[in-house]
């Protein structure tokens, strides 16, 4: 069976550190601690103390002061394993953690998921082919040598950059070596530990590279694992869920996460929040549980983006700089179907297609696979139709030699209906109010990914209502706008009182309006 030297970096908080040590050792597993040189040294002997009748935990054999970008944390990490590696011979993983992270499945589960299969667990994509890195530097991550710290030492560390950049001093990647950059929170067997350490001492020229790399803690052992070990034994993933705002800032996490954080299919998470007392101690009983049964969903991260983005909605002050393109026409008229149930909207189209002349366009802002004429690539990617969205639409007034259009749009796409609600042209809004049932609910959560086959109950129970309210706020938000032309279809009106709305917004006589609203199956699900 697996057992487990756990690495802690940390550089706070010995009362927390001395609860997690004694928590994760409780069941068998180790614990090599690296207490950053920077902290006070009383915290420090405070941990020792406690910790001294335990023969589970052992500490890195030199302590070294870490600064956020440095070398200095894969140092103390390397010093963390050295210790782990001669004390506990009998460990079998080698588990990456801060003093933010915690457990969040049992021991017993844990130590089952490491022996299902032997590999190493370590996020590593290619550096230069991939975008792990969004922003910012990436070449001159490597090929510059940076000696500071670029937060408290900012000055000297542009400095330095600055003349490398304008002297031409590069340097090259060792020439055997396939940088990789990937999360630092890993989980590596015995083996690859051993075989790192084995060529940190042998290749001297490879540490000297990485040691005035800038966050090298994202590339080395990153790396040295794909360097080392064969592809089929790798999982590019990290074991450690963890999140982060729009703002780079990772997400933290309090007492009412417990049911989430359970539901992930990871074994720890970070950040803990330290007044989430409620949450660490009922984390810590489960760590040391047995027999416990985890349902796994994974939806934590769909949920964050699915809630956080209700409160983004804001205003704008300036217009956008497609906004400022020229207008559709003053004598075109765009229809435009406002509908949540996509099926229903792309049923409407197809009966008024059979009834009029006028060319309809299904989901083009929301579905890639929206078929549409070759408009010289403008049309080719979801993001190219939003930048170039008067562009795109005047094309296709033009391609269908028409002066009327029909498309579709989601509810959710407000600033569509607001930029083209604001062209010269006359634009005609049809808005289709539809009943959701709780299944429907359930499937839409699960099609966007809020939800999966998995995911428990209790916890679908608690996000409807979240889901509903949101169907009807982006309909009031439409409302609230006050558009010119808008009307409205309802699923519980009579098709007479339906086809009134029908013939507003096609012009159309009201014979044909009530064939159209009379269509059968319209609104099933």
């Amino acid at each position: 069976m697996a057992k487990i030297a756990f690495i802690l970096l940390c550089h706070k908080d010995p009362d927390a550190i001395i609860k997690q040590a004694q928590s994760l050792t409780a069941v068998g597993d180790y614990m090599s601690i690296h207490f950053d040189a920077r902290a006070k040294p009383e915290h420090y002997q405070k941990i020792r103390n406690a910790l001294k009748d335990n023969p589970n935990v052992t500490y890195a054999k030199k302590r070294i002061k870490c600064g956020w970008g440095e070398w200095s944390l894969v140092q103390a990490t390397l010093h963390a394993l050295e210790a782990a590696v001669e004390a506990f011979p009998r460990a079998t993983h080698f588990y990456m953690l801060s003093g933010d992270c915690m457990a969040i499945k049992s021991a017993e589960y844990a130590h089952e998921f490491l022996d299902r299969r032997d590999c190493d667990y370590v996020e590593s994509f290619d550096y230069f082919q991939s975008d792990w890195i969004k922003t910012g530097w990436k070449e001159e991550r490597l090929i510059y040598r940076h000696w500071f710290n670029e937060r408290t030492q900012k000055r000297r560390f542009y400095a330095m950059f600055e003349l490398q950049k304008r002297l031409g001093l590069t340097r090259d990647i060792p020439e055997d070596i396939e940088v990789m950059i990937g999360s630092q929170w890993w989980c590596l067997r015995r083996r690859t530990v051993e075989w790192i350490l084995d060529f940190a001492r042998r290749r001297p020229d490879v540490m000297r590279f990485f040691r005035t790399t800038w966050i090298p803690d994202e590339t080395f052992f990153q790396t040295l694992v794909r360097h080392l070990v064969p592809e089929h034994e790798i999982q590019s993933r990290s074991l450690t869920f963890l999140m982060f705002t729009d703002y780079g800032m990772p997400v933290v996490f309090y007492n009412d996460h417990y049911d989430l954080l359970l539901s992930q299919d990871f074994l720890f998470a970070r950040k803990i929040s330290p007044e989430a007392k409620e949450l660490k101690r009922r984390l810590g009983v489960l760590y040391a549980s047995e027999g416990a049964k985890f349902q796994i969903s994974n939806e934590g991260r769909s949920l964050f983006k699915f809630l956080t983005g209700k409160g983004r909605i804001g205003r704008r002050f300036a217009p956008r700089f497609w906004e400022t393109e020229s207008s559709l026409g003053r004598e075109r008229e765009l229809l435009i179907v406002v509908c949540k149930k996509w099926h229903v909207a792309k049923r409407l189209l197809e009966r008024i297609r059979q009834m009029t002349n006028i060319p309809c366009i299904e989901y083009l802002f929301n579905e890639d696979s929206c078929p549409l004429p070759d408009l010289g690539g403008i049309q080719s990617t979801m993001g190219k139709r939003h930048r170039h969205r008067r562009a795109l639409m005047r094309m296709l007034f033009d391609y269908y030699e028409t002066d009327r259009l029909i498309v579709c749009m989601d509810p959710a796409n407000l600033d569509l209906l607001e930029d083209f609600g604001r062209d010269r042209s006359i634009t005609r809004m049809l808005e289709i109010e539809c009943q959701f049932s709780d299944e429907y609910l359930i499937g839409h959560a699960m099609r966007v990914g809020l939800a999966g086959d998995r995911t428990p109950t209790e916890t679908i129970e608690r996000l409807l209502p979240t889901v509903r309210n949101d169907m009807v706020h982006e309909s009031d938000r439409i409302r609230d706008a006050n558009f010119d032309n808008h009307v409205r279809l309802r699923e519980l009106d009579p098709p007479e009182l339906n086809a009134k709305a029908l013939s507003d917004f096609l012009t159309v006589n009201h014979d044909q309006a009530l064939e159209i609203a009379k269509t059968d199956h319209l609104y099933a699900d």
